[in-house]
């Protein structure tokens, strides 16, 4: 099958890769009807995960081929990222998300979905309304990471917050935010992108002013210290990037201001979906490419590129 995988330095587009197999916790077999491209798979490709090979690619809409949930055949669906042992301390306290064993498509000891196919667990899998267009579902992922922010951190509607960033997790971070009438302020280097967040945010491209959460959604260690800068002491900063390498950060600062740093990640795939279905957040276009072209999806500049198959 067609499938672009890191072989360990670099990307490679191959068409006589493997078919999955199904076995284990892995027992529905999908056939990808898109997929889309996330700053982390470019991280991927710099070094973000040294010790993954494999398909890349962890945002997907398609379609069951076959499942042991006989009820899933036929319908189109998305999944959520992490797969846990079921066994471990994390798994049986119920974080299966930091399972010490789990497996993550495209960046953990799993093949991900810029492939015809992939084999997954069936537990994971959230199907798509019928009246959500492929073209929208394929945002579910991102979207559900941005609604994970409002599960672990309390944001007063009375009190303004800053996003750091003008890509497609921070679009879907500032919506999310300004959905319950927050003032959010939007950070970011390109004031083409920006004019998309005009209806649900202020924005600027100078960083400046305190605020009492700031979220970084910028995917680049640079910026840490100017998210660090904006937030207020005894504020919140809340970390939604990844990345290769490592961010220099002054930990006195943290310290003596008293700044209490979240890290987030995955999030809801049932309440993102239901956003979608009800028309609650704007979505931008998504530029599709096939999949031998990935060099143009991953240089593109428009707001969001994939695949189709």
């Amino acid at each position: 099958m067609k499938a672009l995988i890191y072989d360990g330095s670099k990307a490679v587009y191959r068409e006589d890769y493997p078919m999955p197999a199904l076995g284990g916790r892995e027992r529905s077999l999908i056939k990808i009807l898109m997929s889309a491209v996330c700053n982390t798979d470019k991280e991927v490709i710099k070094g973000y995960k040294d010790d993954f090979s494999g398909v890349m690619g962890h945002e997907f809409v398609g379609m069951v081929q076959e499942s042991d949930d006989k009820k899933l055949i036929g319908r189109r669906v998305v999944a959520e990222l992490n797969s846990g042992c079921g066994e471990c301390l994390y798994c049986r306290t119920g974080r299966m998300h930091h399972c010490t064993d789990r497996k993550v498509p495209g960046m953990s000891n799993k093949d991900g979905c810029f492939a015809e196919y992939m084999s997954y667990d069936t537990s994971l899998l959230h199907v798509v309304p019928d009246e959500i267009p492929t073209e929208k579902a394929i945002f579910c992922e991102p979207l559900a990471a941005a609604l994970e922010i409002s599960e672990l951190v309390h944001m007063p509607p009375s009190q303004k917050v800053a996003v750091m960033g003008d890509g497609r997790l921070a679009y879907m971070i500032a919506q999310v935010v300004a959905a319950n009438g927050t003032p959010v302020k939007v950070f970011g280097l390109s004031e083409k992108k920006l004019k998309s967040f005009a209806d649900f945010a202020e924005t600027s491209t100078t960083p400046s002013g305190d605020f009492e959460t700031v979220i970084d959604a910028t995917g680049s260690p640079l910026a840490l210290a100017t998210s660090i800068s904006l937030t207020r002491s005894k504020g919140t900063l809340v970390l939604k990037s990844s990345y290769a390498g490592n961010a220099e950060v002054n930990m006195s600062e943290i310290v003596v201001r008293e700044i209490r740093i979240v890290g987030s990640r995955c999030g809801p795939f049932e309440p993102a979906l239901n956003l979608i279905r009800r028309g609650l957040v704007k979505l931008p276009d998504i530029e599709l490419h096939g999949l031998k072209d990935y060099e143009a999806a991953f240089t593109s500049d428009a707001f969001k590129a994939g695949f189709t198959f």
